[in-house]
């Protein structure tokens, strides 16, 4: 019977969905589960100021740069602030209503002296009797004559600008608004690019910190970890450094910055501004305050998502040929769709909390913003001086209450609401930021298990033995996998370690590469404990052919040459000729020079192990360690490659790690493994001479299993 699986895998369209219908994603169902993450992580202050502080190995190679950048934004935000005071004033004051230029004004404008204010201090008074004159409680003739008179004198002394000079004070203002648009847009451009670039060599330098520290870390790590989630860490949580530049350092400072001028800049209109928003600014902490750790919890939730589905995807692809061969496309799907919900659903429910706790802090910004044009409005109407507005008379006329004060108070409130919900959106991405740097710095932080000693001695030179004493080696505590290996291969010989699966024959050879180190014992090469050695010396002086023949898509010759860049073409193809690889290479459509397709996709798998062969051999290694070497290939090949191997190591130590009987007969010694130990050792004919001998039994047991009699 058809499992269900199955049954709804048959009415999938193309795109994967049953029936050609495509299920859309739930709303807000799931939006109270957090499963995810059972509680949320710790995440102090002076934790962030931490995680901070690590980056700065990273920076510090840009801190020219760095420098210069924070410089331009600094230099940018104080120049903008000062034209878009003086713009406001000039437009509002000036063109609209008709005042008097301040000096410096005129001088920005290229206008003579008949556009300037001669006092302007003088000019504020003048406008306040005008003010008491029109809406005084006094009546009468008297009372109406001393203020004609004051308008008189007003007119007289300090006339308005005409209308044509009104025009040229417009034109002006929008000939240097256009020449600022031009300038600033360019010179932005090239910012943008220019700080791009310091952002990203700044996440290139963690970047490879971070791989460098995941291919330094034993094999223990990489087997209990898994891949897609290492490259969600290197290549996303990595990124996070850059935002930690832009959102946790200059956006903040910037956001403060405006906020402490946005408050004194309204505190110089009326101190009663800067209480209005003091108070406001206790509920807005608070509701900061509470909702910290939900978003925080929030965040990490995402992360976890994003790093699973990440682990799904690689993990489908890296076995889409054992996925079709076993029709498991439906089941695979299944998964990627479950985790692919979880991701989205993490990623909305985390913006959707942001969203909340936004919206209440725009509220409260607005009752701000609300109460404070109703107060403006008033002042305007009793023409009420401002509060430190003649201190500024000379640059800009803002003596009085007036249109262009209510202006720029109106976006300074503004401002200072926006700069609030920007401020809470700034410490909410913090919250991601610093748990991705947490996440980033946790593979950073991780220490190998195989490390070089502090003086390090050279690899033993010629090569004499290769020795295993009492080793003992588990993966996991309290379980051996190696249980006491003595061993011992002399230079010019073939040894080939054989036993059933799981008796540790590639963990005993993983060790001579230092992949692991043991948990007891030691092995040696020349009586020279590997651990004396650094450890990129030990690997470049032993060569391994793995049992699973990994290509890439290159060259023929480039993969041969993988672990030795520098090899010339004659070694290259001495290598292939050892490894009988050259008669298929020189058959294929570009020789050596032929671009294999993705995993060697376009060879056999005899043709793969071959060059596998040859990539070890290449290296020209005293120790040469053969996986499973011939499993791929046919009796004949065999032979021959194993002769050629016979006549190359001659003055070389060669271990076989093999299942293969006519493999193991022509080795000149044999390691049979059981249960983590070497029970029996010797040449083919002493150990098969034993009759009641376990590698005879082995053997035997080979031999019938294959078939053969």
């Amino acid at each position: 019977m058809a499992s269900e699986l199955d049954i709804r895998a048959a009415g999938r369209d193309r795109s994967g969905m049953p029936d050609g219908k495509h299920e859309s994603l739930s709303l807000i169902a799931g939006y109270s589960d957090m499963r995810l993450v059972e509680a949320p992580p710790e995440m102090s202050f002076r934790r962030m100021v931490g995680l901070g502080w690590r980056t700065w190995p990273y920076m510090r190679p840009m801190l020219v740069h760095i420098v210069v950048v924070l410089a331009f934004i600094f230099s940018g935000s104080v120049a903008g602030l000062v034209g878009f005071f003086v713009g406001v004033d000039l437009m509002h004051n000036k063109v609209l209503i008709g005042e008097k230029l301040q000096p410096i004004q005129a001088t920005v404008l290229f206008v003579d002296d008949e556009y300037v204010t001669t006092d302007p201090k003088k000019l504020g008074q003048i406008r306040r009797s005008k003010g008491k004159g029109a809406g005084g409680k006094k009546t009468g003739v008297a009372t109406t004559a001393a203020a004609a008179g004051e308008d008189k004198a007003a007119t007289a002394v300090e006339p308005e600008l005409t209308q044509d000079r009104r025009r040229t004070v417009r034109n002006r203002l929008l000939m240097w608004t256009v020449v600022g648009g031009v300038f600033g847009g360019l010179l932005g451009a090239v910012f943008r690019y220019y700080s791009m670039w310091v952002w990203q060599c700044v996440n290139q330098n963690l970047r490879v910190a971070m791989i460098e520290r995941a291919e330094s870390l034993s094999l223990k790590y990489h087997d209990n970890s898994r891949v897609g989630d290492a490259i969600f860490r290197v290549y996303q949580d990595s990124a996070m450094i850059v935002n930690l530049i832009q959102s946790a350092i200059i956006a903040p400072l910037m956001t403060v910055y405006g906020l402490v001028v946005g408050i004194g800049i309204v505190a110089a209109f009326d101190p009663w501004f800067a209480a209005m928003v003091v108070l406001v600014a206790i509920p807005v902490g608070w509701t900061i305050v509470k909702s910290t750790p939900r978003i925080r919890r929030r965040a990490l939730v995402n992360r976890v998502a994003n790093s699973r589905l990440t682990s799904r995807i690689q993990e489908a692809f890296t076995a889409v040929k054992v996925v079709k061969a076993n029709r498991a496309e439906a089941r695979i799907f299944k998964q990627f769709d479950e985790d692919s919900r979880d991701a989205l659903s993490a990623a909305y429910f985390l913006r959707l909390d942001m969203v909340l706790v936004t919206l209440a802090v725009a509220l409260l910004g607005a009752s701000l913003v609300i109460v404070g044009e109703y107060l403006m409005v008033s002042w305007v109407i009793e023409q009420r001086e401002t509060f430190l507005g003649a201190l500024v008379a000379g640059i800009i006329g803002f003596v009085i209450w007036n249109y262009g004060a209510v202006e720029i108070a109106r976006g300074r409130l503004g401002g200072l609401a926006g700069s609030a919900r920007g401020l809470l959106g700034i410490w909410m991405r913090m919250q991601d930021l610093f748990l991705a740097l947490e996440r980033a710095f946790f593979l950073l932080d991780l220490e190998p298990d195989v490390t070089d000693p502090a003086s390090p001695v050279p690899f033993p030179a010629p090569i004499e033995t290769v020795t295993w004493r009492s080793v003992r080696f588990g993966y996991e505590a309290g379980k051996d996998v190696l249980a006491g290996i003595d061993l011992t291969a002399s230079a010019g010989t073939v040894t080939a370690i054989v036993g059933g699966t799981g008796a540790g024959k590639s963990t005993l050879v993983s060790l001579l590469l230092r992949l692991y180190d043991p948990d007891e014992g030691a092995v040696s090469i020349n009586a020279v404990n590997l651990k004396d050695l650094a450890v990129s010396d030990l690997r470049a002086h032993v060569g391994i052919a793995l049992q699973k023949n990994v290509l890439f898509a290159a060259t023929v010759a480039n993969n041969i040459a993988f672990g030795t860049p520098k090899a010339d073409r004659a070694a290259i193809e001495t290598a292939a000729q050892v490894a009988c690889a050259d008669d298929f290479i020189r058959e294929m459509a570009n020789g050596y020079d032929t671009e294999l397709g993705e995993r060697g996709g376009k060879l056999s798998s005899g043709q793969r192990q071959r060059l596998s062969i040859a990539r070890a051999v290449v290296r020209d290694t005293p120790v040469l360690i053969l996986d499973e070497p011939t499993a791929s290939l046919d009796a004949r090949t065999e032979q021959r490659v194993l002769v050629n191997l016979a006549e190359w190591g001659r003055d070389r130590v060669i271990f076989l790690i093999t299942h293969r009987l006519s493999t193991i007969r022509n080795a000149d010694r044999i390691a049979l493994i059981e249960d983590g130990r070497i029970v029996e050792h010797g040449t083919h004919d002493q150990l098969i001479a034993r009759a009641d001998g376990r590698y005879r039994e082995f053997v035997d047991a080979e031999t019938v299993g294959s078939g053969t009699a």
